[in-house]
């Protein structure tokens, strides 16, 4: 449609070729399909997996994850980015906004505020400033994604002021945002929230990263004050292996007003190697233990308190295909799980998925 109102712009005096090879360079369209069936052995009659997982939670089914259609808008000064997305990433995920909203993945602006310096003031709807995983499987190391992951923001809506220094070593951001994963704020919460983002590069094998989150999730009426930080380093050690290390803690006032605070935490160490060109062998290890149930509500008496190991095969098809199984078992200290309706404190899934980028 694009192509023939330009066309006939020109047919009629009112452009150019050249407009029209330059609004077409303006703008870049591009898609992601990420199908997957994953096997849970406890099934689960609901053939829905543990409630803290949001990604590929869907058992004994062949399901889309995530697809999304985006266009990109970028010149000099200006750019934008507009994606709609469908899939239980999205069902899951964006369960609390407005119908209206919940297929919309990105929907941001952004203005370059200083001829000099890579400034950049962005608004929106837009992907998190926490953590080293996406929503995008492609771009992650491993199928599913880790606990802590799962339970911190995928996406944030506010606006973002941020920086990147001449080098490219350094990336500072600061953010006022609606909330903790939150297009729409909660009802009677009246309360800002901010984020900060600072990212350092000192080479192309190594990334080290700190953001952090402040705000309250509740009405105004309970206010408790959540306070979280994100620390992840990646290192390729070699052309075959990459490592990354990432530790998440965060605290949250017990009661309003209160100076007694109820604390979370999560580390987590992900080895990739990649024996040819096509194949890539990722290994995970993670515990995340939240004993206060201010996440992952358990109502059991040591709370949410697990350990993870997963292992990963990927078969690279081309160049925009990807096919993945990965193996992965987590073990709670409290019988926080159930198989064949019974409590049990081990959960063993495979999940496999076939992604394709256009």
């Amino acid at each position: 449609m694009k192509k023939i109102i330009l066309t006939a712009l020109i047919a009629f005096g009112f452009t150019t070729a050249n407009a029209q090879e330059e609004s077409k360079s303006l703008f870049t369209f591009s898609g992601y399909i990420d199908v997957y069936y994953s096997y849970d052995f406890a099934k689960p009659k609901n053939h829905t997996r543990p409630g803290f997982f949001y990604s590929y939670n869907k058992s004994n089914e062949a399901n889309l994850n995530l697809g999304m259609a985006k266009v990109n808008y970028a010149a000099a000064n200006i750019r934008g980015n507009f994606a709609l997305m469908a899939g239980t990433y999205a069902e899951y995920n964006m369960s609390a906004e407005q119908d209206l909203l919940k297929n919309v993945y990105e929907a941001n602006v952004g203005v370059k505020i200083a001829n000099n310096h890579n400034l950049w003031i962005d608004a929106g709807i837009m992907p998190s400033h926490i953590g080293f995983e996406s929503a995008i499987g492609k771009d992650c190391q491993t199928l599913t994604r880790s606990i802590l992951a799962e339970n911190s923001p995928y996406y944030e809506a506010g606006v973002k002021i941020g920086y990147t220094s001449e080098s490219g070593k350094w990336y500072l951001a600061g953010m006022y945002l609606n909330g903790w994963q939150r297009i729409q704020k909660v009802e009677g919460n009246q309360t800002p929230a901010f984020g900060t983002q600072l990212t350092y590069k000192p080479s192309d094998k190594v990334i080290l990263n700190w953001s952090t989150y402040a705000g309250n999730e509740q009405p105004d009426a309970d206010k408790k004050w959540r306070y979280f930080n994100n620390f992840y380093g990646q290192f390729k050690l070699s052309d075959k292996t990459n490592v990354t290390a990432g530790f998440d803690v965060g605290s949250q006032q017990s009661d309003k007003g209160s100076d007694k605070y109820d604390v979370w935490f999560s580390p987590v160490l992900i080895l990739q190697y990649k024996p040819a060109d096509k194949i890539q062998l990722t290994a995970r290890g993670e515990y995340y233990s939240d004993e206060k149930g201010v996440i992952i509500a358990t109502e059991t008496p040591n709370g949410f308190k697990t350990y993870g190991f997963s292992a990963n095969f990927d078969y690279i098809v081309s160049d925009n295909v990807m096919f993945r199984i990965e193996a992965r078992n987590l073990s709670s200290k409290d019988d926080i799980f159930t198989k064949d309706n019974l409590p049990t404190d081990t959960n063993t899934f495979v999940t496999t998925s076939l992604a394709i980028s256009l």
